[in-house]
């Protein structure tokens, strides 16, 4: 247990800029009987417990909003088994998504989702956060790789749902209600995941436009044209401008607007799927597309691409990042008023993304020491645009304590109702994570 006011710290605060919320003490779990006894202690004492993975959230989802405890699962770090028969791995909360996919990857195996945060992020807080990432365009979310779950609820019940096959439809899917619920449901102690064959062959591209509205319609095209990539980013200027010079690939000068685009599979056919987004580019304006030459220089441009959320935030006093998905079809359209209300409110905006499945992060930059309300009525007006445009509030940061206030926006009183009522029959007495997601 730490109660020691400079190592609690650090569990007080998450990667949203939301700043610092007070705990009574964080609880270092490191087996499954030690989450059961604390979540039974709080029980009984009704004391409020949020559960924390590496802090890595975006939309303050771990920040202890009711004091109380702040139970982490860092420790619980065992990979218990990678499965290349079955494919499938267990393993436990804490284990960090990047030492994972190379443990997979070592076995000849794949785990696809790939946020950015991957050096860091753990695996349980991919599954409540329900994480994405790049490669989510032809791969899916964490959610597709969840077969199975161990939980434990406030009062130390442990539950076990889903399954280790590849199929079985018994009961309500408990598992996929408990994955995304970002820790108000139930708190994970051991994992079951679906693994791939790892793909035989990697290629990438990197597309250069005059704006990101022609980068957009490529996107349309290429999918139109039966390209299937494993992810195509799009970066506009702002972002650019705010990278060059400070990542392994030096951007291309005067760029309004570049498009990732890596492509994995069979090597025979995928030479000839490179070309057909080459083309879909080209057709679009591109002003040059350049191909990944050795795997070190494909290493670089990803590493580029990494380093735009840290690099934002490392150049501006406050970033305010939103994470919100239009139909693809709409993109261009999106990205269109994301430039007119950035110059009405007079806030600069940065954004970049997974152009393939419609999923952007916009990013309002301010360097004022206290946010302006011009820069609250630009995220108000982004909101409403994507409703406008048919999208979704969320993508893949999670609601937390961020976007509470837009919820009800998105989902009408009767969703939101069952979704209350479904909190309750998993925690009545709202003590495990209280306060996120929903606005009171």
């Amino acid at each position: 247990m730490v109660r020691d006011e400079e190592r609690l710290e650090r569990f007080l605060v998450d990667e949203s800029g939301l700043g610092r919320f007070p705990a009574e003490c964080a609880v270092l779990a490191e087996s499954r009987a030690e989450v059961e006894l604390v979540l039974r202690l709080a029980q009984e004492h009704r004391v409020p417990v949020t559960p924390r993975g590496a802090g890595t959230g975006m939309t303050g989802g771990c920040l202890p909003a009711k004091g109380g405890i702040v139970l982490s699962t860092e420790r619980m770090t065992k990979i218990v088994e990678i499965d290349t028969d079955d494919l499938v791995a267990v393993v436990e909360p804490g284990v960090v998504l990047g030492d994972f996919a190379a443990a997979v990857e070592a076995a000849g195996l794949f785990y696809p989702p790939d946020p950015a945060s991957l050096a860091s992020c753990t695996l349980g807080g991919n599954v409540a956060e329900n994480a994405g990432g790049p490669r989510a365009f032809k791969y899916g979310v964490t959610r597709e790789y969840v077969l199975g779950l161990e939980s434990v609820r406030m009062g130390g019940e442990v539950l076990r749902c889903g399954r280790r096959t590849q199929k079985g439809v018994v009961g309500y899917d408990v598992t996929a209600a408990l994955v995304g619920s970002e820790g108000t449901f139930a708190v994970a102690t051991e994992l079951t995941l679906k693994l791939l064959p790892k793909p035989p062959a990697v290629q990438t591209l990197l597309a250069v436009f005059a704006d990101p509205i022609a980068a957009g319609q490529a996107v349309t095209r290429a999918i139109h044209l039966g390209a299937r990539p494993r992810a195509l980013e799009l970066l506009d200027r702002a972002t650019i401008d705010h990278l060059r010079g400070r990542t392994p690939y030096r951007l291309p000068d005067g760029a309004g607007a570049v498009l990732l685009c890596e492509l994995d599979g069979d090597p025979e056919g995928l030479d000839h799927a490179l070309m057909r987004c080459a083309q879909a580019c080209e057709a679009a304006g591109a002003i040059d597309v350049l191909i990944a030459q050795s795997e070190q220089q494909r290493r670089d441009l990803w590493e580029t691409r990494r380093r735009a959320n840290p690099t934002l935030k490392e150049l501006h006093r406050h970033k305010i990042a939103e994470d919100v998905v239009v139909p693809r079809g709409a993109m261009p359209e999106m990205l269109r008023r994301i430039d007119a209300i950035a110059a009405a409110a007079d806030v600069p905006i940065a954004t970049y993304g997974h152009a393939g499945d419609g999923n952007l992060h916009i990013n309002v930059l301010v360097d004022e020491e206290q946010i302006p309300e011009r820069a609250y009525g630009a995220i108000d007006a982004l909101m409403r645009a994507t409703l406008e445009l048919r999208g979704s509030l969320a993508g893949e940061h999670g609601v937390g304590l961020m976007k509470m206030k837009y919820v009800p926006w998105e989902q009408a009183p009767p969703l939101l109702r069952i979704q209350r009522e479904l909190k309750r029959v998993f925690d009545p007495d709202d003590l495990l994570n209280p306060g996120k997601i929903f606005p009171s």
